[in-house]
C-alpha cells in the first residue's frame, strides 16, 4: 500500500520544487560531496523528496533522513510509563552532533501541529522537553555556533493548516497555508534565487548601520513593555545569509525579514509584554508579560499556558536571561499578510522579537575565534533552550543608546525610523 500524504493534490507542485531547490542553493549552499542530515514530520515527504532531489542533483556525499509523527508522538503522552519521560534518545543526538563535526549540513523541516500537546500533561511535556533539550545539546552548539551550514523551511501539514484556517474545510486550509509558505519564501516569484540575493544586500544594509552606531543598548516603549536591553560587549548584527565557520555562506531561516543581535544577559531591565501568542512544543502561551531586573526574568505571567511558561524557565540558570534580540518591521511580508501561523519561525518574522536562553557566538565581533568563556565575560548567555517570542508591533517604538547617554531613533510605531 502505498502512502499518499493528504495535502499531495492541494500544494502547487511547481512551487513546492522551487522550494526545495531554494532550500539547498540558498538555504544551505550545499556543497559538493558534503553529507545531508534531514528532519522532517512524515507527512512533509513531497518535499523531503525533492529536497534529497536537488541535494544530489548539487552533488551532495549522502542524505540521511529522520522522520518525526504526531500519532507516535502523542501515543507517548496516552500510553508512556511515567519515568520514560525524563528520557531522550541521546543516542541519536549524539549521532547528528558526530556527523555534524564531520562537516554534514542539517536541515529542519517545521510543521508540526502547534497545538499537538495542548490536552497533554503539562508536568510531562516539560519534564520531556528537558530531557530531550539536555540531550540535544551536543548537537544544537554545532548549529547555534554556526560552526556548520544549516536551514529551516517548512511544509504545510494538514493539523497546522487547520489550526491556522480552522474555518475552512481541510484541503482549502492546506492550499491557503501552502500559498502563504511559499509568499514568504519567496518562490512565488520566477527567479526565487534572485529575489533571495535581493532581499539578503536590503538585510546586510540594515545589520551594517546598526553595526556602525554601536548601540549599548535598546529601549522599547509600548503598551505594556517598558524594556531596556542591554548588548552584549562587542556584539555584531547579522539578518538574511550568514558565513558559517566551516566557510559556507547559508540562510538559517526560510523566511527570515530579522536583523538580530545578542543581548547581555546581565544588563536588562524593566517589563515587557508579548503582542503574538507563542507555540511552544504544542502548547500555545498567550499574553506573556514578564520583569527583567538585573538580565533576568523575576516575573512572568500568562493568560494562556502559564505553567507551560514558569517550567520553561526553570529549565536552568539561563532560561531567564536573554540570547537574542532581533528587530523586524511591522510591515514585512509576514505581518501584512495578517496571518497568524503558530509557528516562531513566520510569526517571529511579523514582529520584532527576544529569545529566552542560548546567544549565538555568531553575533561576535570576531566569534569564530572566541572560547564560551570569552563569550560569557562579553555578556553572552548559555542554556539548554533558545526561544524566541515577540514583542513588536505597530505600537511599539525603538531607540538606541550609544555609550553617553545619547537616543538615535530606530524604530517609531514598528518601523524603521
Amino acid at each position: 500500500m502505498t502512502f499518499m500524504p493528504q495535502s499531495q493534490n492541494t500544494v502547487d507542485p511547481v512551487k513546492l520544487e522551487k522550494l526545495a531547490e531554494v532550500a539547498v542553493k540558498v538555504g544551505l549552499q550545499l556543497q559538493k560531496g558534503q553529507d545531508l542530515v534531514i528532519t522532517s514530520p512524515v507527512v512533509a515527504l513531497p518535499l523531503v523528496r525533492l529536497i534529497t532531489k536537488h541535494a544530489y542533483l548539487a552533488g551532495a556525499g549522502l542524505v540521511s533522513v529522520f522522520y518525526s509523527d504526531e500519532e507516535t508522538t502523542l501515543a507517548r503522552y496516552q500510553y508512556g510509563s511515567d519515568e520514560s519521560f525524563d528520557r531522550a534518545s541521546g543516542w541519536l543526538y549524539e549521532g547528528m552532533a558526530k556527523a555534524y563535526a564531520n562537516g554534514a549540513a542539517r536541515l529542519a523541516i517545521a510543521g508540526d501541529n502547534p497545538m499537538l500537546l495542548s490536552e497533554q500533561d503539562a508536568g510531562k511535556v516539560s519534564r520531556a522537553n528537558r530531557a530531550n533539550s539536555t540531550a540535544y545539546k551536543p548537537a544544537l552548539e554545532k548549529i547555534s555556533n554556526f560552526d556548520i551550514n544549516w536551514n529551516i523551511v517548512s511544509y504545510p501539514n494538514p493539523s497546522w493548516a487547520k489550526v491556522v484556517f480552522p474555518d475552512d474545510p481541510e484541503p482549502i486550509a492546506i492550499a491557503k497555508l501552502a500559498k502563504a509558505i511559499f509568499a514568504a519564501s519567496r518562490v512565488d516569484v520566477s527567479d526565487p534565487v534572485a529575489a533571495w540575493t535581493e532581499h539578503n544586500a536590503n538585510l546586510a544594509k540594515r545589520s551594517a548601520w546598526l553595526n556602525g552606531e554601536r548601540f549599548a543598548s535598546l529601549h522599547f516603549k509600548g503598551p505594556g513593555t517598558d524594556l531596556t536591553i542591554g548588548l552584549a560587549d562587542g556584539h555584531e548584527w547579522h539578518g538574511g545569509a550568514s558565513t558559517a565557520k566551516n566557510g559556507i555562506t547559508c540562510n538559517p531561516n526560510i523566511p527570515t525579514e530579522e536583523v538580530f543581535t545578542t543581548p547581555h544577559a546581565l544588563r536588562v531591565e524593566g517589563h515587557v509584554s508579548s503582542t503574538k501568542p507563542l507555540s511552544h512544543q504544542g502548547t500555545l502561551i498567550d499574553n506573556i508579560q514578564v520583569r527583567f531586573e538585573g538580565g533576568r526574568i523575576v516575573e512572568a505571567k500568562a493568560s494562556r499556558g502559564e505553567e507551560v511558561l514558569n517550567k520553561v524557565l526553570d529549565t536552568d540558570e539561563g532560561a531567564r536571561r536573554l540570547g537574542e534580540v532581533a528587530l523586524v518591521p511591522h510591515s514585512s511580508p509576514i505581518s501584512a499578510s495578517g496571518i497568524l501561523f503558530y509557528n516562531t519561525l513566520f510569526d517571529e518574522n511579523a514582529s520584532c522579537h527576544i529569545a529566552l536562553g542560548q546567544c549565538y557566538s555568531k553575533c561576535f565581533l570576531d566569534g569564530a575565534t572566541l572560547s564560551q568563556e570569552q563569550i560569557k565575560a562579553q555578556g553572552g548567555n548559555s542554556s539548554l533552550i533558545h526561544i524566541d517570542w515577540m514583542i513588536g508591533s505597530d505600537k511599539v517604538d525603538i531607540d538606541g543608546l550609544k555609550p553617553d547617554g545619547s537616543r538615535v531613533a530606530v524604530m517609531r510605531q514598528g518601523e524603521w525610523a
